[in-house]
């Protein structure tokens, strides 16, 4: 070392030298000797000096960014790519050389360029227009203001004859011409001038999917649905950016059919991470938005530079930038996208957030749209197919993510307890016990053993934090089966079951159920549902109405336990 230098500075210098050792057999001369590797077993990491932080350092998005991020890319992915497909093929038919097209005996440049503008004339098909920076370069290089082809957008006019590029020396032979047919049909923007309607994201009405654009904004229109596609699959799936670059065009597997209402949908791809050179072949288990996506990917690759992969990069900051640029603008808000936050995103964080996403919120949506349960049932499948896959590794992120969340979430209500605030429900009496005995072990005045630490609490709350299982409506405490009201409303089919069925949970009757003030709006909507629906049901609909008010009544009495014990009420 020849001067100061930043642990993170050595570890990439290290790593180079590193890597230089696997590739030892493409060196015919200069390569290192078989067998040796620098610094021996010995990381990067190691040599350089760095400490190894402990946990994921990565952070979740939050749901302001996260909900409308996925919602507006699932909203380009499903209703505008269709029409982002057929703009393709329009553009496609432009591409010079494109393949199959026999180039021998092609008139000159001149005849074709003629007949170009011939066809305009006879169409009334306007000419495209030039973008800004165009113009400007030409007021830079002595065009007059006031020249009618200015603004004339010369290169579309070269491409629909199959050619590369307008050389500015056919100008003076074809600006009469130009000129004239300019006067006639005038300039607009080539693409979307019939648009095709679409229903807003936020229902409000139908709009042209595209306003007019030109040659350029439409190439753009299809990088931004291919970023739509990356983070689709990101978000909705956990892929690390070495799984998402494996993914080819054939990737996605024949739904699988293994009952009613059960279809499994697979993406084949590889594992790279921490695996031999070139990687091993996994399959991802996925839902059924995510395989579509794949599919719409695999429509919109782009077809000069394809390389049989979904993308031909994964480069993400600057596509993202364009993307979100494009959702809080004029155009977002006029698709009806709702704004989203500018702060930085990366795939790593779409990772982590759904891992955090199916730990702390069972039953929730994803995107305000995709139910994470459903997710999570069919990637737990997956998991079980496929133990040592890429999934498998995702699904330990969950778990662990899992198990903080219910740690924190017990921690809380015993921080509660000591608030004065108490839990309600049927199981709120035998918490509260509990709770007691450990604010007893917590006693340490006059004693020697003090336990004064969040992570002395934490030890004590372990066993019942392992026992809670989340509901959107309630905390389940399945310390005993037996006592567990859903597993005995599922009779047999809960035979032997080893943890609560959350999906058939009536907490306002079960003993091992407690509601707390984060519940209350769930309650609380329920609540104003029911009466909407009791108010518009008809006289002779008495046995409906007697079972709807029932229902109410049982809202309401868990509400007002809600307010008197938590503090919520007015």
């Amino acid at each position: 070392m020849i001067r100061d230098s930043s642990p993170g500075y050595r570890m990439d210098v290290v790593a180079v030298i590193q890597e230089i050792g696997y590739y030892t057999e493409l060196f015919s001369t200069g390569g290192y000797v078989p067998g040796f590797r620098p610094w021996g077993r010995r990381t990067a990491y190691s040599v350089a000096g760095l400490v190894r932080r402990t946990g994921n350092t990565t952070p979740p998005l939050s749901n302001d960014v996260f909900q409308p991020l996925v919602a507006a890319a699932l909203y380009v992915v499903e209703v505008l790519a269709p029409h982002a497909m057929e703009l393709q093929q329009q553009l496609q038919e432009m591409v010079p050389n494109r393949p199959g097209r026999n180039n021998s005996g092609r008139p000159s440049w001149k005849v074709e360029v003629a007949q170009a503008i011939d066809r305009h004339v006879q169409e009334a098909d306007p000419f495209d227009v030039a973008l800004d920076h165009v113009v400007a370069e030409r007021l830079a290089d002595g065009w007059s203001p006031d020249d009618p082809l200015l603004r004339v957008n010369l290169i579309s006019l070269a491409h629909e004859t199959g050619r590369h590029a307008f050389h500015y020396t056919w100008l003076p032979t074809l600006r009469g011409q130009l000129e004239k047919a300019v006067r006639e049909v005038g300039l607009s923007k080539r693409w979307g001038r019939t648009a095709a309607l679409v229903e807003r994201a936020d229902g409000r009405g139908s709009v042209p999917w595209t306003l007019p654009i030109n040659t350029t904004e439409a190439r753009l229109q299809l990088s931004r649905a291919r970023t739509a596609c990356l983070i689709v699959l990101a978000a909705l799936t956990g892929m690390r950016r070495s799984e998402l670059a494996e993914l080819t065009h054939d990737c996605r597997q024949p739904p699988e059919q293994l009952g009613e209402g059960r279809i499994r949908y697979r993406l084949k791809a590889k594992i790279i991470k921490g695996r031999k050179l070139g990687g091993d072949h996994d399959q991802w288990v996925t839902i059924k938005q995510a395989y579509d996506t794949a599919g719409v990917a695999a429509s919109l690759a782009d077809p000069v530079k394809n390389t049989g992969h979904l993308f031909k990069s994964l480069s993400f900051f600057t596509p993202y930038e364009w993307f979100l640029t494009w959702v809080n603008g004029p155009e977002g808000r006029r698709l009806g996208l709702a704004p989203i936050p500018e702060v930085p995103v990366s795939l790593r964080m779409l990772r982590r957030t759904l891992a955090v996403e199916m730990a702390h919120r069972p039953g929730g949506l994803l995107a305000a749209k995709i139910h994470l349960k459903h997710i999570s049932v069919v990637t737990t499948e997956g998991y079980a197919d496929r133990p040592g896959g890429a999934q498998s590794v995702l699904m330990a992120e969950f778990g662990q993510e899992e198990r903080e969340h219910k740690m924190r979430v017990a921690l809380d209500a015993f921080h509660d307890y000591q608030n004065g605030i108490r839990p309600a429900g049927p199981g709120a009496s035998d918490l509260l016990d509990f709770f007691a005995f450990v604010d007893e072990q917590l006693d340490f005045s006059g004693a020697p053993n003090i336990k004064r630490s969040d992570q002395e609490v934490t030890n004590l709350l372990a066993k019942r934090a392992r026992s809670l299982h989340l509901g959107p409506a309630n905390y389940c405490w399945f310390l005993d089966p037996s006592k567990a009201l859903c597993l005995k409303l599922a009779g047999a089919r809960a035979h032997g079951a080893t943890e609560p069925l959350i999906g058939i949970c009536d907490s306002a009757r079960c003993p091992q159920a407690t509601h707390h003030a984060g519940h209350r709006p769930v309650w609380a909507a329920s609540a104003d549902s029911k009466k909407v629906f009791i108010a518009t049901i008809g006289r002779a609909q008495r046995t409906e109405k007697a079972r709807l008010s029932t229902e109410l009544a049982r809202d309401e009495r868990v509400l007002a336990e809600i307010d008197a014990l938590c503090g919520t009420g007015a």
